[in-house]
């Protein structure tokens, strides 16, 4: 009798196998706190934006987002000038979810015509721990 534990991929995955019957599986994602901040073109309307917003949005959620807090900064002006624009429409989103879902939203982020500039990144969230008080006598 052969009984075989594995561990795959770094979002976790667990496979108990006696002989060659696999008896328990699980498999977890790791659930990420992540931020993205990106720029859209000025000349975009109220409702393109809002559309804008709202693809992002879904196209994360059909991947397994959740937990979004979005922002609408509003028009700006850049530091420099990019793809000759000098103004941009700033959005911030914060959401929780797996690894994979950020190349799936950059590559259609690069791929858009509404999208200047975009980054994201992978937010520190500190676990509060409870401090237990003793009581004075």
């Amino acid at each position: 009798m052969l009984i075989g534990v594995g561990i795959v991929n770094r979002d976790y995955q667990y496979k108990l196998t006696i002989g060659s019957h696999v008896v328990h599986e699980e498999i977890k994602t790791m659930q990420i706190v992540y931020e993205t901040m990106y720029i859209l073109r000025p000349d975009l309307t109220d409702e393109q934006v809002e559309q804008a917003i709202a693809k992002y949005e879904n196209l994360l959620r059909e991947h397994g987002a959740d937990n979004f807090q979005i922002q609408n900064r509003g028009k700006r002006r850049l530091a420099y000038e990019i793809n000759r624009q000098r103004d941009g429409i700033y959005i911030q989103m914060n959401y929780t979810g797996p690894g994979n879902v950020i190349a799936i939203m950059e590559r259609s982020m690069r791929l858009s015509e509404e999208v200047i500039r975009y980054l994201t990144i992978k937010q520190e969230v500190k676990e509060v721990q409870a401090q237990a008080t003793i009581p004075a006598a």
